[in-house]
């Protein structure tokens, strides 16, 4: 296909798609929503009338988290936490569009470094404190109510020592985290970039795959602990039984952003930046062994098969994602945002409920 420029992101930002993923897009009847910190940027791909690609955006300063709702979604930012709520009732549009997500409620957490989310069986969001190492939930009165930490970190301190980072959840339950290392000293994950990485329980607070490199994005689904093993560039799912990691696909990037949905895992790819951080890590080897370079995008993969059955390739300003979720059953989302006046003139009204005649 030819690349579609977007505007108003300046410089332009080009996107890109394998022949199918728009008929992909249609026939799964999805819409996608990703986060880019590196330009604090929030995207929503879904379809026009005509099926070609609809692309908006949302400015938000260092967005990175998110998890959809029944009827929204959550995301986290600098050092607040954001929940977005559809407000077109059923069957209806506006401007074309089948959703508009209104930024309804934020907490102001402060910088805490939030990664991954999810929403409990009772409603309450649970994030990854990434700053203290913990998971941790809202609070109407402080900056963040910590609920877990892994057994390996000796204190409750702003040093982000392990770079906990990912979060699966299950029937409503937080089940298993990633991290970067199980270092105890501040910054201290640096030093195991390479094969620190580990899934731990929650549950049993105990490590249950180690020798990983910069583990992201854990997810479950059809009985499977699926994940991403960022520095080696590789989609796969950790076998509990044998505490192996099960590589079943390698995508040209660094990895962040899962979402699965039905056969198929959708893996946001980004660019490793050049410095420390990304240096020296297997994904550079294995680029070179495959003579390719790391893209910034959106990958589908077929877990029956391992294959990459469509794709979706930005090029231009974004080069980093960080995460991906998949709306089921929305057709062209829009959000509001604070930049224009928008938001000043979008009103909803709540049905009120039926009273009894006095």
């Amino acid at each position: 296909m030819e690349p579609l420029e977007i505007a108003p992101v300046s410089p332009p930002l080009e996107i890109t798609t394998s022949r199918q993923m728009l008929a992909w897009l249609a026939e799964q009847n999805l819409s996608l929503a990703f986060t880019t910190y590196q330009i604090g940027k929030l995207f929503f791909l879904g379809l026009k009338p005509n099926q070609e690609l609809s692309v908006f955006e949302r400015t938000f300063n260092r967005c990175m988290g998110l998890c959809a709702t029944d009827n929204g979604l959550y995301m986290s930012s600098l050092y607040q936490v954001w929940r977005f709520e559809n407000v077109l009732s059923p069957r209806q549009h506006q401007d074309g569009f089948d959703r508009l997500y209104v930024p309804q409620l934020g907490y102001t957490t402060g910088d805490i470094d939030i990664h991954d989310m999810g929403v409990e069986q009772n409603g309450r969001l649970i994030f990854v404190n990434t700053l203290f190492g913990c998971l941790a939930t809202l609070s109407e009165t402080h900056s963040f109510k910590p609920l877990w930490q892994p057994h390996f970190l000796s204190k409750l301190a702003a040093e982000d020592r392990c770079h906990l980072n990912g979060l699966a959840m299950r029937d409503g339950q937080a089940t298993h985290v990633t991290a970067v290392s199980e270092a105890d000293v501040a910054d201290g994950w640096r030093e195991h970039r390479v094969d620190g990485g580990v899934v731990i329980d929650v549950a049993e607070n105990a490590v249950v795959l180690r020798g990983l490199s910069m583990p992201h994005s854990p997810r479950w689904h059809q009985g499977r602990l699926w994940l991403l093993n960022s520095g080696t560039g590789e989609f796969g799912y950790a076998d509990l039984q044998s505490g192996r990691f099960q590589a079943i696909c390698f995508c040209p990037g660094y990895l962040r952003g899962l979402s699965l949905h039905g056969d198929f895992a959708i893996v946001g790819l980004s660019k490793p930046r050049h410095n420390k951080t990304f240096a020296g890590l297997p994904l550079e080897e294995k680029l070179k062994e495959r003579r390719s370079e790391a893209r910034c995008g959106i990958q589908v993969i077929d877990l029956r098969s391992g294959d990459v059955v469509h794709w979706l390739r930005l090029e231009g300003i974004v080069e980093e994602l960080y995460d991906v979720v998949a709306l089921p059953g929305v057709r062209r989302p829009m959000a509001l945002g604070f930049k224009t006046d928008e938001i000043r003139r979008v009103l909803s009204i709540e049905s009120a409920e039926p009273t009894a005649a006095s």
